[in-house]
């Protein structure tokens, strides 16, 4: 879908054709990706502010290289469990606060 044509749009209508209207199966689906994507380029971002390699990292949390990459690409989503081994291994935290 080309939007770079300069004309003022709503993007609730382009979402809704390009994924589905909120609430299908397609629309979840393009959120949790994007979501995956998102947090692949904060934890891509957050190793190499470590100083970390691919490997270093993927050995402090047990896993492999290829999965640390692919949770990078936001091709997978880790387990909760993982998620916070990760965030602790490059010394992050994560905060879960109610909205005023």
């Amino acid at each position: 879908m080309q939007t770079n044509d300069h004309q003022i749009r709503d993007y609730d209508i382009v979402l809704d054709v390009e994924f589905g209207k909120p609430g299908t199966p397609e629309r979840a689906r393009a959120i949790e990706e994007a979501y995956a994507f998102y947090s692949g380029q904060i934890l891509h971002t957050a190793r190499k502010a470590a100083g970390l390699t691919q490997s270093e990292l993927a050995e402090r949390v047990n896993t492999t290289k290829s999965y640390i990459s692919k949770l990078e690409k936001g091709h997978v989503n880790p387990s909760a469990g993982l998620f916070f081994s990760i965030i602790n291994a490059l010394g992050m935290r994560v905060e879960i606060v109610k909205p005023l």
